[in-house]
């Protein structure tokens, strides 16, 4: 994990190259400020302050240089990642203003994913110092949770298991003083029959289990994190083609970012009696395997007809909502790439959101404003409930026709979440399909944010 500490330092006043950040609509002004030398490089860079542009501005003495940076106009945590992948090692600070929010992406830019590299290039070690030394320690801290995503979400499945993410809660847990717990074999199979059902048919070292946090005073108030962690997906009897398993080592990324915002919450020590649940599986093809038309019993009660076994992630999903619910918890919030269906409505970037309360939406919309993690609304249409009907069960665990898929999923889910409990869903890609400045290519937190904005803004105290 990169140690991010180190790269965001309080500004004493040390030395330090400057970085003039420049906008397209104020270059004239800045440009005609400069002295002729500056002027005369930045002319021979045909720098015109354009987003994404860099140039170099010599000083008097040879190490008397600065940086010229075209951002974008309206402000962004991504403006300085671009500078900063391209920067030399050294200490640098803003001529004007501090970086706020860029700061992140200064600190992500020195992010690699570089466990199965033989020889990993080193990365320069680019200081930055800011004015505002209140800030380092959460913009570290979150840094620090989206490069967890990354690294859990790029890891292949043949090392990333059930075991292999329960070991990875664990370390969080220890490092946080929380309690952790996992349930598996006859115990999950009898408390959680559909985590154990979707789970069966893979290889002992890969049995599903249960994964459960909990932190915190429980005299504060009781928020649930749940997270799919899905390990890989083969689709089971009802198998994917090739094309579309290539990137289901992703499918635990709903675990990813729900081991990083616990990771946050105890960081931050927020005044909450958290819960972070992640059931963990592998949706495998064996003799064993839950089939199209079996009809499982979940933890609440409600028998559910299999339909479609590639609809595994809110089977598993819904038996850590019934435990979560019966905690009555004040907050509710999962994390799951669960469906095709939102990314064809939303593409990669925006995360569909579903709430059962429009207060905990409008503040989760709000908190991903603010920090320019955006997500998007989409309705539980209760209209839609019929196409999860059964004439032989409570429920279907697959809509018929293809239609409105995400929303059915989401509907599924809130048969198992009580209307007295606010409750959000996120519908995340957890993957990043092209590199953009400070986001590599590979997995990324996409909601992650928003949520603990949300969470910090309501409980911090």
């Amino acid at each position: 994990m990169t140690d991010f500490a180190p790269l965001l330092q309080p500004d004493r006043g040390q030395p330090a190259h400057l970085l003039h950040t420049v906008r397209k609509s104020g270059f004239d002004e800045w440009f005609a400020g400069q002295p002729e030398r500056a002027r005369g490089a930045l002319e021979a860079a045909l720098f015109k302050g354009k987003a994404g542009q860099f140039a170099l501005i010599p000083g008097a003495k040879p190490d008397d240089w600065a940086v010229a940076l075209g951002l974008p106009e309206e402000t962004g945590p991504w403006d300085l990642a671009g500078a900063a992948a391209r920067l030399p090692a050294g200490t640098y600070r803003l001529a004007e203003g501090d970086a706020g929010p860029a700061a992140l992406g200064w600190l992500l830019a020195h992010h690699r994913f570089d466990r199965y590299r033989g020889e990993a290039e080193p990365i320069p070690e680019r200081i930055l110092l800011t004015a505002d030394p209140a800030r380092i320690d959460d913009m570290v801290r979150i840094a620090g949770a989206v490069a967890l995503v990354r690294d859990l979400v790029d890891t292949p499945a043949a090392d990333m298991g059930p075991a292999e993410l329960a070991h990875a809660a664990e370390a969080v847990a220890n490092a946080n003083g929380a309690n952790f717990t996992v349930t598996q074999g006859d115990a999950l199979a009898q408390g959680f029959p559909m985590i154990a059902a979707v789970g069966r048919a893979a290889i002992r070292e890969r049995a599903p289990r249960l994964i459960e946090l909990e932190w915190g005073d429980p005299a504060h108030p009781r928020i649930a994190i749940i997270g799919k962690g899905v390990c890989f997906d083969s689709g089971g009897l009802d198998i994917k083609p090739s094309s579309a398993m290539l990137l289901m080592k992703k499918d635990m990324g709903g675990a990813a970012h729900a081991l990083a915002l616990a990771s946050l919450v105890m960081q931050a020590r927020l005044p909450v009696r958290l819960h972070l649940l992640i059931p963990a599986v592998e949706n495998a093809v064996s003799g064993d395997a839950f089939r199209p038309g079996d009809i499982l019993r979940s933890r609440k009660g409600l028998s559910v007809e299999i339909g479609n076994t590639d609809a595994e992630g809110r089977l598993v999903l819904a038996d850590a909502l019934a435990l979560a619910a019966e905690k009555d918890p004040t907050v509710i919030i999962d994390f799951a790439t669960l469906t095709g269906a939102a990314r064809v409505a939303l593409g990669p970037d925006l995360p569909a959101l579903f709430a059962n309360e429009d207060r905990l939406a409008d503040d989760l919309i709000a908190a991903a404003a603010a920090v320019s993690d955006p997500i998007w609304r989409m309705p539980l249409w209760a209209g839609y409930a019929d196409m999860l009907k059964s004439t032989i069960a409570d429920i279907n665990n697959a809509g018929e026709g293809g239609m409105a898929g995400s929303v059915t999923a989401a509907l599924f889910l809130q048969k198992f979440v009580p209307a007295t409990i606010p409750w959000a869903h996120f519908d995340t890609f957890a993957w990043r399909p092209s590199a953009k400045p400070g986001r590599p290519r590979g997995g990324d937190a996409l909601g992650l944010r928003a949520a603990w904005e949300m969470l910090r803004t309501r409980f911090g105290g």
